[in-house]
């Protein structure tokens, strides 16, 4: 008896899948999206603490202020 050999490998029936390449390197994925979120931070710091305070209200009706002693 002949022996066969079978150099064929199994195919893929169907569309061949395309590899996507990624906009940016998965290496440096984390490190950008860190950066980012400390610069949006960064700006909302600054946009918070250079406003103008409001001026403040009236005091409610039936206030007591404190008596202050001096010394």
């Amino acid at each position: 008896m002949a022996s066969k050999q079978n150099n064929k490998k199994p195919g893929q029936i169907g569309k061949q899948k395309i590899e996507k390449k990624s906009l940016i390197n998965p290496k440096h994925k984390n490190t950008i999206w860190t950066v980012i979120v400390l610069v949006i931070l960064g700006v909302l710091f600054v946009i918070n603490n250079t406003r103008e305070v409001p001026e403040e209200g009236q005091y409610p009706p039936n206030h007591i202020p404190e008596k202050v002693q001096g010394n």
